[in-house]
């Protein structure tokens, strides 16, 4: 128990956290655009991308987010949206990130941990990666979240009232770009993939209405990534599989909503 109190771990911990905590957000809009496939597509990408920048003597979280906004660059050339782009993502990512990480020894390390989640390993870097990716979700959804919404309830309104989309569409993209990119980083790929899945997939089901989701979503992935973190600590287990097995422990909450009142009327 004295490891969950050293001052060791706390900078990990709190890397951790403030990840989980944007990523499960930004995983409700990936959800209402119907791109939750983005999660592994972003996290895969900035896999490949960190481990390229290992074997090219670059910072590796650099290279993470540069690969990731190219990754928004090819969507954005494309225009297309759902999850059949981020599916080639996947694919493409997880080739160039797993036959990278075979050609060095440093790159194997990097490419060990993306897969195996060492959260332990956070460095000042990721704290501050982390905390600068929270200071921009704070300040960037609030301005685009409204049209966001309204794009997805009322396809079309923009076009009809001469309002161009494309700003807004391509800085949340951007916004999740690097807050997957850091979080893969940070808590390894399939971890970043559940904290943006779970909660997101939780509150949809639980939460009457927007704000309500955005709360459900952060304190569930809050409570889940703490949950992991101490598990994992106490149990001596890689953090990442734990994060995974508590994750799909906890779905059978999303069916609690049936259970409601509301829920039962509108059935």
């Amino acid at each position: 128990m004295d490891l969950l109190f050293d001052p060791l771990f706390r900078l990990p911990f709190f890397a951790g956290l403030t990840a989980s905590v944007v990523v499960a957000i930004i995983g409700l809009y990936l959800r209402l655009r119907a791109e939750w496939l983005a999660a592994l597509g972003f996290a895969h990408l900035a896999g490949a991308g960190g481990v390229a920048g290992v074997l090219l003597g670059a910072p590796a979280l650099a290279a993470a987010l540069a690969a990731s906004a190219l990754a928004v660059l090819i969507k954005g050339l494309l225009r297309r949206s759902g999850n059949d782009v981020y599916a080639w993502l996947i694919l493409f990512g997880w080739a160039a990130m797993l036959i990278g990480a075979s050609l060095t020894h440093h790159a194997k390390i990097l490419g060990d941990a993306l897969v195996d989640g060492q959260l332990y390993f956070a460095s000042t870097a990721e704290l501050w990666s982390t905390l600068s990716i929270a200071a921009a979700a704070a300040i960037i959804l609030p301005l685009i979240s409204r049209r966001l919404l309204r794009n997805e309830l009322f396809p079309g309104h923009d076009q009809a009232n001469a309002k161009s989309l494309w700003p807004v569409t391509v800085g949340f993209d951007l916004l999740a770009a690097a807050a997957i990119a850091v979080t893969a980083l940070v808590m390894g790929v399939m971890a970043a993939f559940a904290m943006v899945f779970i909660p997101a997939w939780i509150a949809f089901a639980l939460a009457g209405g927007w704000r309500l989701a955005v709360l459900w979503s952060a304190l569930l992935a809050a409570a889940l990534y703490t949950a992991a973190y101490v598990t994992a600590m106490l149990a001596d287990m890689p953090f990442a599989p734990v994060l995974v097995a508590l994750a799909v422990a906890i779905a059978p909450l999303r069916f609690l909503a049936s259970l409601s009142p509301t829920n039962r009327k509108a059935a």
